[in-house]
């Protein structure tokens, strides 16, 4: 768990037409924090998530993790880092279908060289609290979009990693799977206090964060913090997505 710091994030795709997608974007997510990023299509979103997790490289600006610096790291070390340091929750779960729920869980831990006694561990008690004890040796062609998405998380966090990034992870899933998924996340930020950052089109979704930041032609305008009530926030997040929709329609 650490603090993600971001200065002056800028990037820039160079072509016939060069596309500046991010513009000095600046925020920091606090140790233990769960956030959000929201915006509509265009807005960046995706750009920044490639960039924090080290899939694309900066044009200019820093990302700093901790005392990390992953984008001054040599190849080697990147990899080394994103396995490490880093979990990813996907849309579309992102698991192996040749392997069972428990080889996908612990993949990372077998490349790192884990003894299997420690995966073992490792694998039963984070199914214990997903709730995937009993598909453990099932192939993830025999599972739900629900069980999948468990098993992804219990991927993205076996290692506990730094930094928890969620790309749409109820993207997928029927309205009962996404709650059930949203209070598995909101329950891994509380207890093991793992920093969290889910891009995300869903207002629920992101009611389920303590903080959302709002981004529109690659700037972050705005952001909204949760306050006692998650239903009182979820109409902020209604409120301001419909604000933003209006300038746009304005301009």
């Amino acid at each position: 768990m650490a603090k993600l710091t971001v200065k002056d994030l800028t990037k820039i795709y160079e072509g016939k037409l060069s596309f500046q997608a991010l513009k000095e974007v600046n925020f920091t997510i606090e140790d233990g924090e769960f956030a959000a990023v929201m915006g509509p299509s265009g807005s960046g979103k995706t750009t920044l998530l490639n960039v924090l997790s080290t899939i694309d490289q900066p044009t200019s600006g820093e990302v700093i993790l901790g005392e990390s610096h992953p984008h001054h790291l040599a190849k080697n070390e990147l990899a080394l880092f994103r396995r490490r340091e880093l979990g990813f929750v996907f849309q579309d779960f992102n698991l192996l279908n040749t392997l069972t729920v428990k080889e996908n869980m612990v993949l990372g831990l077998t490349l790192d060289g884990r003894k299997v006694r420690e995966m073992n561990e490792k694998a039963g008690e984070l199914a214990e609290k997903l709730g995937i004890s009993r598909i453990l040796n099932k192939r993830t062609y025999e599972i739900s979009g629900g069980q999948a998405q468990r098993t992804a998380i219990a991927r993205a966090i076996i290692h506990k990693p730094q930094l928890l990034l969620a790309d749409e992870p109820t993207g997928n899933l029927d309205s009962k799977s996404a709650r059930d998924v949203l209070d598995i996340l909101a329950k891994i930020n509380r207890e093991i206090h793992t920093t969290m950052m889910m891009v995300t089109h869903d207002p629920l979704a992101a009611s389920y964060c303590s903080r959302v930041m709002f981004m529109k032609d690659g700037v972050l305008v705005s952001e909204a913090r949760k306050g006692n009530s998650q239903e009182k926030f979820y109409q902020e997040i209604i409120q301001e997505i419909s604000r933003m929709e209006k300038t746009n329609a304005v301009m």
